[in-house]
């Protein structure tokens, strides 16, 4: 199913809290010398003109980047402000004409001896992804590819050091069979490997089950960290948040949400039921003692 872009929900609340994870796995592998391939299985277009059609006719962006951009840095969790700060990165100004996406902040953040490889279906995302990524020389490569099928070959990197990031639309039931099967393949050959899955918050069966099966994982340990902005709608419908699984979590990662969790609660909650959980979807902490900070449009999807 290719009607899916990531532009439709470029900067949102998913992207938040997506995004900062990924930055913090990235700079805690760094900390030794030792090469690191990142893949990136579901990489869209690399990055979102925020007056763009397809931006501009959804009212996500201000559901998450769109709100904490404005914002001073001063007093931020340091997992918002190191965000925050790599996207300023791709931006000349103080306003916001770019919204960088996965690849685009892996790849800014790599060093001479690290690799990017990043994997596009869509027939008019892949282009663009191709050249945003042009300029990093021969260490990034897009590649118009599967990335669910792609993943195996690709593992382990020759460092034994690699960061995987999935993130798939979901939109399909048959995706969260896919991004499983995809998974158990990499952690069979990459069992040390650090993997971080984004999952739609949801009132579906195979979301749950999803995870549960994500936290049985052979690997050395599973963190699981859920954000929710708002309920669901009436038809029990629409995005209520965002699950991250990371496999392999870096140290003090789970120490870092716990600082920016509640703030981001604060500042992207739609309703009284925002809240967070660590390890433990099933139960949200602060739901009820964190009011939201304002009303906002509803999000149906995630970002790009």
């Amino acid at each position: 199913m290719l009607a899916y872009r990531h532009a439709f929900h470029a900067g949102n609340h998913a992207d938040v809290v997506k995004h900062m994870v990924l930055l913090y796995c990235m700079d805690y592998l760094q900390q030794k010398v030792a090469p690191i391939l990142v893949v990136d299985t579901h990489a869209g277009a690399g990055h979102y003109a925020p007056e763009s059609r397809l931006v501009r006719d959804k009212s996500e962006l201000n559901t998450g980047l769109g709100r904490l951009w404005p914002m001073k840095r001063e007093g931020m969790p340091q997992l918002v402000r190191t965000y925050l700060e790599a996207v300023a990165a791709s931006n000349s100004g103080p306003a916001l004409t770019c919204i960088p996406g996965s690849p685009l902040l892996i790849a800014q953040r790599l060093r001479d001896r690290d690799g990017l490889r990043a994997f596009e279906l869509h027939p008019t995302d892949y282009p663009h992804l191709k050249e945003t990524l042009s300029g990093f020389g021969r260490r990034v490569s897009a590649e118009k590819a599967d990335g669910f099928e792609r993943l195996k070959a690709l593992l382990p990197p020759v460092s034994r050091r690699g960061l995987v990031l999935m993130d798939p639309s979901f939109e399909m039931k048959s995706d969260y069979n896919k991004a499983m099967q995809a998974i158990r393949d990499g952690v069979a050959r990459f069992a040390t490997g650090c993997f971080v899955i984004w999952v739609p918050m949801i009132q579906r069966f195979e979301v749950e089950r999803f995870v549960r099966q994500a936290a049985s994982l052979p690997v050395g340990e599973v963190l699981v960290i859920s954000l929710r902005v708002r309920t669901s709608l009436a038809d029990g419908l629409g995005l209520m948040g965002s699950h991250l699984i990371v496999l392999n979590p870096p140290f003090g990662l789970k120490e870092a949400c716990e600082q920016a969790l509640p703030w981001l609660v604060r500042q992207l909650g739609q309703d009284a039921s925002a809240g967070f959980n660590l390890n433990h979807p099933s139960e949200m902490r602060g739901s009820k003692r964190r009011p939201a900070a304002r009303a906002s449009a509803p999000s149906k999807k995630k970002g790009g």
